[in-house]
């Protein structure tokens, strides 16, 4: 298992609505990427905004399909989360 000084940073986040963004940068503790498109699990869409003192990382990846992909989490050196099939989807997804 990864430490979490090793995972992924989100480098962008177009993702304009959700609670974790400010800046366009991602302020959750870690994002959580599946479905059957590559969506931020995380994205959620209320009022109340995430504190801003950290960077978001990726905790997690149920995309077995993608290259960045090993054991569940991801390998890119940074990800981009914006607006694909829906608002919040990991941009860096390079299918197998």
């Amino acid at each position: 298992m990864t430490a979490v000084h090793d995972l992924p940073q989100v480098h962008d986040c177009a993702a304009d609505d959700c609670a974790y963004n400010a800046d366009a940068a991602c302020h959750a503790g870690a994002i959580t990427i599946g479905g059957d498109h590559a969506h931020c699990g995380t994205f959620i869409n209320i009022e109340v905004r995430a504190a801003s003192d950290r960077q978001g990382l990726v905790g997690a990846c149920h995309r077995t399909d993608c290259t960045h992909n090993a054991q569940l989490e991801c390998t890119a050196p940074t990800v981009s989360v914006g607006a694909g099939t829906d608002a919040a989807d990991c941009l860096t997804f390079e299918a197998r």
